[in-house]
């Protein structure tokens, strides 16, 4: 299993490129199901689970074909099985992602239950009920979900009582080959779902109120495929810009969405950080000052994402005081706290909310990555700390984020990756 060994006391200096965002592409590929020509996806970020998300598309018979520059060819006019095999399934939650348009397209679709990060309950309900309410016929068994549908799947009105991206993703390519109109009211707003609405669009399908609570899908009869780039991973900018807050550093990332990450930048101006952007980049500089604490609360889009909890904590972990962070959207998400604490770090859990009293110095230690925002949160750790960090189980990490040490190295961290 590879580790990565970090020398600390860096202060990160330079400028990096943002790669594809992980959570835009892995609906993206799942949606080349639903067409009925060719598909060309670009700015795809090389990363566990999108080889994962590719090798499933080639089980289903989907011919795929990829080049150096992140650019994938895809034709998925004819499927040799209807099956997403529990192998490739258990490997990552999206594979969930499969169901929707493989039913909508084909009549029928068996996905093995997923797996993915074990930070807590992530039910498909949502996914099932909206897919029966359209007319599928859906069993459980032998740890498959089986669903069938006679004829195209019908428009309605779904009302989802929790706001769930992957749900509104499923539903969204289900409706778009559906026999009239759907509305998904309470469907999550995140930027990854306009971008898979621009995708779905481009490719021939109409979809209309993508993030906001309520989004129109008129049913086609088909979809020929088509271009798309995928948007910049606004979750991996904002890990780099946290690791520059903590290492009191300064830090460019250029081909970034500034709009997409409102929230997380007013949480590092709070620091004490200098931000500063333009339509296609993000600079934080802390002119070489420790960060302050900040108190925050995880909610879904436009709120704090759950997905930068961890690397924050990190930055609270160094900073000057106390900050309090609230996890509400998952409730096994504050794994990282055991780990910081073996580095040295000052956190106390209660219930959903860990109090984060700030130390002047972390020390190097021996930590194992529990999940994938929790590795990057490790990482930041480990640069700020005096001495060798190693982080063990990085196969989390390669999950979501692309070249993490070669990035790293640009920006001045003493990192490199051990192959066991």
């Amino acid at each position: 299993m590879d580790k990565l060994i970090i020398q600390g006391n860096t202060c990160l200096q330079g400028e990096i490129w943002a790669s594809g965002s992980k959570n835009a592409a892995l609906p993206i590929l799942a949606a080349v199901l639903l067409c009925q020509g060719a598909t060309t996806i670009t700015n795809l970020p090389q990363l566990q689970d999108v080889t994962t998300s590719i090798e499933l598309l080639g089980a289903l018979g989907v011919e795929v074909s990829v080049n150096e520059h992140h650019r994938v060819e895809v034709d998925a006019r004819r499927l040799s099985s209807l099956t997403a095999p529990y192998d490739l399934v258990r490997k990552m939650r999206a594979s969930i992602l499969v169901l929707g348009p493989m039913l909508s397209r084909w009549g029928e679709a068996n996905v093995s239950f997923p797996g993915g990060c074990a930070i807590g309950s992530r039910p498909v309900d949502i996914h099932l009920q909206g897919l029966r309410a359209m007319g599928a016929k859906i069993v459980i068994e032998d740890g498959f979900i089986r669903a069938t549908s006679s004829g195209r799947l019908v428009g309605c009105n779904i009302s989802m009582h929790t706001v769930s991206v992957g749900a509104t993703e499923n539903l969204m390519m289900a409706a778009a080959l559906a026999q009239g109109t759907t509305v998904l009211e309470n469907a999550a707003r995140e930027p990854e779902i306009l971008d898979l609405a621009n995708c779905l669009n481009g490719w021939g399908a109409q979809v209309t109120g993508a993030g906001t609570r309520r989004v129109i899908i008129e049913g086609v009869e088909s979809m020929p495929g088509g271009f798309h780039r995928v948007m910049p991973d606004r979750i991996e900018i904002a890990t780099y810009l946290a690791a520059a807050a903590a290492t009191r550093g300064r830090v460019r990332v250029t081909g970034a969405d500034p709009a997409t990450l409102t929230a997380v930048l007013a949480k590092f101006g709070e620091t004490g950080a200098s931000i500063d952007f333009g339509e296609d980049w993000i600079e934080l500089d802390t002119q070489g000052r420790r960060p302050l604490a900040v108190n925050l609360t995880t909610a879904p889009y436009p709120g704090f994402p759950t997905d930068m909890q961890a690397q924050l904590t990190a930055v609270n972990a160094i900073a000057d005081g106390i900050g309090v962070v609230t996890e509400t959207i998952f409730e096994n998400r504050l794994m990282q706290v055991q780990e910081l604490r073996r580095m040295g770090a000052d956190i106390v859990v209660d219930g959903n909310s860990a109090r984060v009293q700030g130390v002047a110095r972390l020390q190097g230690a021996q930590v194992m990555a529990s999940d994938l925002r929790a590795s990057a949160s490790l990482v930041i750790a480990g640069m700020v700390a005096d001495g060798q960090t190693c982080v063990d189980e990085i196969f989390h990490i390669d999950r979501g984020y692309e070249c993490i040490e070669e990035k790293l190295h640009q920006l001045g961290a003493q990192i490199k990756r051990i192959q066991n």
